[in-house]
């Protein structure tokens, strides 16, 4: 059994102290948080403990869950390594390149499991497509989102396109080679919509768009590959794949030509792969502590999420060359 716990229980922790109480690996000790009325309100529903000291709440567990503002995110990391904790982290992992290298130093030092919030990581979606993809060649992804107030203290590039980036690098097994990016304010001071276009050694595109002055939600990601076109909605969720057929290039110009009548079903085998309707939050909760036990590798690691900040760090400094 894992003691487990919370800092900062906002709008996401919350939702992490919810699911410690639930999973059966976990001894759901307690939370704390600036806001002790919040704190309070949040130990009552699920159970635990409202710590007003934070170093009690430390002393009391083996793994927490950090979902301090990202602002924090060193200082807290930092003291709870210190002691021996192992970390889920929320996105992104820090503010600066230093300060994420500190964290995950800390960690492999101390040898502690240190997982980062990546969250579409576990979408039923994308883990139901990771058995298809293979060596992709152009990534299109689309985040947009509604304004909402919460977050616009930093660029969307942080606060929503990495996401995608994320997801990006941990499919193309490829260093990124070429970066281009712009981005502008719309509702905030901020940057509120970006573009990046990323080139990658293998040759591999990503062209990745993410907004949050949209209308509606939209979270798409489309993956082309030679042997397929697999397209995933985020939202919905849903995954589908389209694949060629085994047919001959001489029956493909016929049906080009119109010498021989046919369709795209003729020629392309489609399928919308089944998905596990767990919630992600849960798979990534429950595979963290996996990861605490020394039963499997964190699914996000620290170094996982270094290399994502670097890159969303490169695109903004992209961003900031254009104004």
């Amino acid at each position: 059994m894992v003691r487990t716990g919370v800092i900062g229980v906002g709008h996401l922790g919350r939702h992490h102290a919810r699911i410690y109480s639930e999973l059966p690996d976990s001894e759901f000790v307690g939370v704390h948080d600036i806001d002790t009325a919040r704190g309070r309100a949040v130990a009552e529903e699920f159970g635990g403990r409202a710590f007003d000291d934070p170093g009690e709440l430390i002393a009391a567990v083996d793994a927490l869950s950090v979902a301090v503002p990202t602002t924090d995110h060193h200082a807290v990391a930092l003291a709870c390594l210190e002691e021996g904790v192992h970390l889920l982290i929320e996105k992104p992992i820090a503010t600066t390149l230093d300060e994420a290298s500190d964290i995950v130093e800390k960690a492999e030092e101390r040898g502690l499991a240190l997982q980062v919030g990546h969250i579409e990581r576990f979408n039923p979606a994308l883990r139901a497509v990771m058995g298809v993809l293979s060596s992709p060649m152009f990534i299109e992804a689309h985040r947009l989102a509604t304004f909402v107030p919460r977050g616009t203290d930093v660029a969307v590039v942080l606060d929503l396109m990495i996401h995608d980036i994320d997801l990006i690098l941990s499919t193309v097994e490829s260093e990124v080679s070429s970066i281009e990016a712009v981005g502008v304010p719309v509702l905030s001071p901020s940057i509120d919509i970006a573009n990046a276009r990323l080139g990658f050694e293998s040759g591999c595109i990503a062209n990745v768009t993410a907004s949050r002055a949209s209308r509606e939600k939209v979270r798409k990601i489309r993956f082309f590959q030679h042997d397929a076109y697999i397209t995933v909605d985020c939202v919905a969720p849903k995954a589908e794949v389209f694949r060629r057929k085994d047919v001959s290039p001489e029956t493909l110009a016929a049906l080009a030509s119109g010498e021989i009548e046919g369709g795209l079903q003729d020629v392309v085998d489609y399928e919308d792969l089944a998905l596990d309707a767990t919630e992600p939050l849960k798979l990534e909760l429950d595979a963290f502590l996996s990861a605490v036990r020394g039963e499997e590798r964190p699914v996000v690691s620290g170094r996982d999420g270094l290399r994502a900040l670097r890159v969303v760090l490169e695109i903004l400094d992209q961003i900031g060359r254009q104004s």
